[in-house]
């Protein structure tokens, strides 16, 4: 998604003598420099196998133990499905939906990997034993993301005519996984129905609809953030329906924003319109609602999506951004992102949580690399302190307020996407890291288990299937320069759950007509005009970047140490 702008930062750097601020730091080497401003390809190269061996360690165990159940219970070397003996255990009945869970949710990683023969096997198996006829009730955003979004991603690399990945195609296959998907989507509309604000329920069952006894409220996440996955599907299969109920659940929520802040709460009643939770932040219940709304404007070009996402942004910058003012200068605490009441802007806790790093990622993909720079060196400092991403953080108490860490990706995300727009070799130091972090504290016998404490590395028997699909996936492409997706003519994007989606001209065509109307302005504060924001996503904050974070760290020592000590580090 960013070879543009990795174009764009590539150019501006050739245009500046190199050498100079190299110079500045030799023989005034501090320990920051020492460590992080080269990495030899030869460790590049044991990273890239080390992540790849990672991976199959816990795919093929999975496989191995636990397929066609949803889950690999990495300790006990056993296949984890739905908890029918407690359904009101959403936990984990949320996620799986006794349907092969980690094998669909996985089968594009395969590709990324280069593995052609494994990927057509997943696929034909998916297709043998695959079935949502299921008495099972599942949230619909993870069976969106992590289910339908896999679908369509392995569909569309199945039958690709440029071929990215070489042939992988095989003779016989007849969009069996676009009518799965296609199948999957449709037990999930009658979330949509019976909803007089038309944010649609949260649970479904996949045989009977929404359960008699469901709950009337939702967070905004798992509510605005299908546009991407239902948008893909509606344009592929000529059905405008998907794609309807999806933004008109968007266009919903954003009409319940705030008047005096512009901010989204993180929770909502969707028959009332009321907010139930009225926190907003860049965490749970909001993160991937800003995700989709620029994700969504990369893929088809809604203009509204756009406006939405900038407005949005601005209201993030003015009323959740703490700290000083510029990210690599002056003085004054390091920039933060809090949460706030989405009415009065007022502080509600002193917590982030682990989800809330992938907001660097996005920031990158807007072109604002320089606040993405700074968010993310926080989330690293925390990560080198417990070689993991506690789930809540307390920034005040420098420590854990939620101790356990489910191998989460979006810290790994946001370093790729980093590593993609800048080229510095920080990001593969952090990849590393990580990478050994999780070889250290999570590898068990069958696989990678949740870490249940953060401090004292105790564990938890369960490996999310957001592992395999994303956790190893970025920290492969972090480190395999020549993948594919890096050399191909096409341009692709992550889904929220990792899955890879190119950007097609296909999907900005519409088989349908103003089914949605352009709204031409926004009322109220902070909603800007297309005409203030034309400036296109990738090359805005380029020539920001001083030439010295090129070729030696991204962010100034100084301040690095500031934001280690911050978190307790010495």
């Amino acid at each position: 998604p960013i070879s543009s702008c990795r174009l764009t930062c590539a150019k501006a750097g050739e245009e500046s003598a190199r050498g100079s601020y190299l110079s500045f730091f030799d023989g005034n080497k501090d320990e920051y420099v020492r460590r992080y401003s080269s990495f030899p390809d030869t460790l590049k190269a044991k990273m890239k196998d080390m992540a790849k061996e990672m991976f199959y360690f816990g795919y093929d165990n999975y496989m191995k133990y636990a397929f066609p159940e949803d889950e690999l219970n990495p300790i006990d070397c056993e296949g984890r499905g739905p908890d029918v003996l407690n359904p009101s255990n959403i936990n984990i009945n949320d996620v799986l939906g006794n349907y092969s869970l980690t094998l669909i949710d996985t089968l594009d990683t395969l590709l990324v990997l280069g593995n052609v023969t494994e990927f057509q096997r997943a696929v034909k198996l998916v297709i043998d034993t695959v079935s949502f006829d299921k008495d099972s009730t599942v949230q619909v955003f993870e069976a969106n993301i992590r289910i339908l979004g896999s679908l369509i991603s392995a569909h569309i690399l199945l039958t690709d005519p440029k071929h990215p990945f070489g042939k992988v195609g095989f003779e016989g296959y007849d969009n069996e996984l676009l009518h799965l998907a296609h199948d999957l989507a449709v037990r999930l509309l009658p979330a949509f129905e019976n909803t007089s604000t038309g944010i649609p329920y949260p649970r479904v069952n996949l045989k009977s609809g929404v359960p008699p006894d469901s709950i009337n409220e939702t967070c905004t996440a798992g509510a605005g953030s299908l546009l991407v996955e239902f948008g893909i599907l509606s344009r592929l299969i000529g059905d405008s329906t998907f794609e309807w109920v999806a933004r008109r659940a968007v266009r919903a929520l954003w009409n319940l924003r705030s008047n005096e802040t512009g901010l989204l709460g993180n929770v909502v009643n969707i028959q009332t319109g009321q907010w139930v939770g009225k926190q907003s932040g860049l965490g749970a219940g909001m993160d991937s609602f800003y995700e989709y709304l620029l994700k969504s404007y990369i893929l088809f070009g809604e203009k509204e999506d756009y406006w939405m996402f900038q407005a949005a942004y601005e209201s993030i910058q003015n009323h959740l951004r703490r700290g000083r003012e510029s990210c690599n200068e002056g003085e004054g605490d390091p920039p933060l992102y809090v949460n706030v009441n989405m009415f009065s802007g007022e502080i509600m806790n002193t917590w982030i949580d682990s989800l809330q790093a992938f907001f660097p990622g996005l920031q990158v993909l807007n072109g604002d690399v320089d606040n993405a720079i700074c968010l993310h060196a926080f989330y690293y400092a925390i990560w080198k302190r417990f070689g993991a991403l506690p789930e809540r953080y307390n920034w005040q108490l420098q420590a854990p307020d939620v101790l356990f860490y489910p191998l989460r990706p979006e810290l790994v995300e946001s370093t790729y996407l980093l590593y993609q727009a800048t080229k510095n070799p920080f990001y593969l130091h952090v990849g590393m890291d990580i990478l050994q972090s999780l070889e250290k504290n999570a590898k068990v016998r069958c696989g990678y288990a949740t870490l249940h404490h953060v401090v004292d590395k105790s564990k938890e028997d369960r490996m999310e299937s957001f592992f395999l699909s994303e956790t190893c996936k970025y920290l492969y492409l972090l480190f395999d320069e020549d993948n594919p997706l890096h050399k191909s003519d096409n341009k692709y994007i992550f889904t929220t759950e990792g899955h890879v989606v190119p950007i097609d001209k296909r999907f900005r065509e519409k088989q349908w007509n103003d089914l949605f109307p352009y709204v031409t302005r926004f009322d109220g504060k902070n909603h800007l005009l297309l005409s203030q924001s034309q400036s296109f996503l990738c090359s805005l904050q380029c020539n920001r970047i001083p030439e010295e974070r090129r070729y030696a760290l991204p962010l100034k020592s100084v301040y690095m140490r500031q934001i280690d000590h911050m978190v307790g580090l010495f």
